[in-house]
């Protein structure tokens, strides 16, 4: 039975608003899975320039995200709600930018070629922004209901499984159409213009689905158009905060520590999930000697994702979101450390391992995710600010440079260990060193980051009693009958 309730949504914007992962995860799988090969392995790009490319045009995103957050925080007044505008903008540009990214002009190798995939990338990772932050701040403001958000997150999370799994395994059969299967120009051209729709039909469809849905957060020009107008005033009444720089953004997030802990936690979560997917394609294609197997792998990974994701759902409701994700990212650990035994291993037991973590994969992407929603919900209750656009951008800023030093760290690790770079037409053997590279890259090190993750997962404190505490002295504050005249600031703003 679906929820009742003043705090329900429709399933029009839960399902829709889940629709949008079908982009971010596309985005957050394709490059981290393939950019880095095809710098290194189609274009000729030697392994630690590849690494460093695919790394600084996503740095950038530490300073664009929470400007743009900031931005999408002042955005109340478009005509399909809060925020759409800047996730309509991204959805009309990243595609081509994106497309652009896989179509080298012919001939183009080395550092020209790697200066140009540079170049498609940062515009990519702008255009990206431009979508993702206002659209992981939007279920802050649709549902002040922490399991409402909880089942939000769960479709959402449901629709990134399948889009990690859809892109995943379908790119790089693409990329391998027009020659052999490790890869080729054309192929690349072909997968970019196809993963390229599939982003356009998920962020356009969140756009849609979540267009003029109601925000439990109001802001102070609600307060004074509502007071001009001789009317009770409404309970939530939330400040919209100014400052936009990363400076003021940072000490925005300063005095939230449920969302500090939270933050650090999943930045090096998000590099131990950038190594493993910048290390797919070549451990496939160099340690199983199958490079059709990255699909094989992709399986592994998200199908048991999916059928685990209602258990850690059901987990964290039992125990507390935060208890639900130690046990996750524990498990996703034991499955990194099989999969750093890789050599030795038969290939069964390799994707029985890379399953395990699969499942700890669930409940390291969607419990996070609500227990951001329950943060940022705490701090607009204790602070009388509207600072999601803010919160979300730091977020995303983190998540992205978490996920962009996965595949850096990797191309690093791979020309300490003497991996040898080639284009489409002239395959090399690798030594031993850069075969060892590639199982520590993939495995050892990211189960060592999701072991240094634990204790800061574990300082994150903010239960859902202590959330529904504050939102109700919120309330309380804000009774009808009891609200305040704006003032001279507040007028100012509005």
């Amino acid at each position: 039975m679906s929820p009742t309730g003043p705090d329900s949504l429709p399933a029009r914007v839960r399902i829709g608003y889940g629709l949008g992962s079908l982009a971010t995860g596309t985005f957050g799988t394709v490059p981290g899975l393939l950019l880095l090969y095809y710098l290194t392995d189609v274009l000729g790009v030697g392994a630690g320039l590849a690494g460093l490319l695919v790394f600084l045009p996503k740095a950038w995103d530490v300073l664009f995200n929470p400007w743009v957050g900031g931005r999408s925080d002042r955005s109340t007044r478009s005509r399909l709600g809060p925020r759409r505008s800047w996730m309509l903008l991204g959805a009309l540009t990243l595609p081509v930018c994106f497309a652009g990214m896989f179509a080298a002009p012919a001939g183009l190798e080395g550092g020209p070629a790697a200066a140009y995939v540079a170049v498609l990338f940062l515009l990519s990772a702008s255009a990206y922004a431009c979508f993702q932050v206002p659209y992981v701040a939007l279920p802050a403001e649709l549902t002040g209901d922490p399991d409402e958000r909880a089942r939000v997150m769960a479709w959402r999370v449901a629709f990134l499984a399948v889009a990690i799994l859809l892109s995943g395994s379908v790119a790089p059969i693409l990329a391998g159409a027009t020659g052999d299967d490790r890869g080729s120009p054309g192929g690349y051209r072909l997968m970019g213009v196809v993963i390229g729709g599939l982003l356009a039909v998920g962020m356009l469809a969140a756009v849609l689905a979540t267009a003029g849905a109601r925000s439990v957060i109001r802001t102070t020009q609600d307060v004074i158009r509502t007071t001009r107008d001789d009317t009770s005033a409404p309970m939530d009444v939330i400040r919209t905060t100014g400052g936009t720089s990363l400076r003021a953004q940072l000490r925005a997030a300063r005095g939230n520590a449920p969302f500090g802990w939270l933050f650090g936690a999943y930045v090096v979560q998000a590099a131990a999930s950038g190594l493993m997917l910048a290390g797919t394609q070549y451990f496939a294609t160099y340690i199983l000697d199958r490079p059709g197997a990255t699909t094989v792998l992709f399986a592994c990974l998200i199908v048991p994702s999916l059928l685990a994701m209602p258990l850690w759902l059901a987990v964290g409701r039992r125990t507390g979101k935060r208890n639900a994700a130690l046990g996750a990212s524990v498990c996703f650990l034991l499955g990194a450390l099989g999969a750093a035994a890789g050599r030795e291993l038969p290939t069964t037991a390799v994707y029985v391992a890379v399953a395990v973590a699969g499942i700890g994969y669930a409940g390291v992407q969607m419990l996070p995710l609500a227990m951001l929603g329950d943060a940022i919900a705490a701090d607009a209750y204790t602070s009388g600010r509207r600072r999601a656009g803010v919160l979300t951008g730091l977020w995303t800023a983190g998540e992205t440079l978490g996920l962009a030093l996965g595949p850096g760290l990797f191309g690093l690790v791979l020309a300490v260990g003497g991996f040898v770079s080639s284009d489409a037409t002239d395959r090399v053997a690798q030594p031993g060193s850069a075969l060892t590279a590639i199982v520590v890259g993939f495995g050892a090190l990211p189960a060592l980051l999701l072991a240094l993750s634990l204790p800061l997962l574990a300082r994150y404190r903010l239960t859902e009693s202590e959330l529904m505490r504050l939102r109700a002295d919120f309330d309380e504050s804000f009774a009808p009958g009891e609200h305040r005249e704006p003032t001279q600031r507040d007028e100012e703003s509005a």
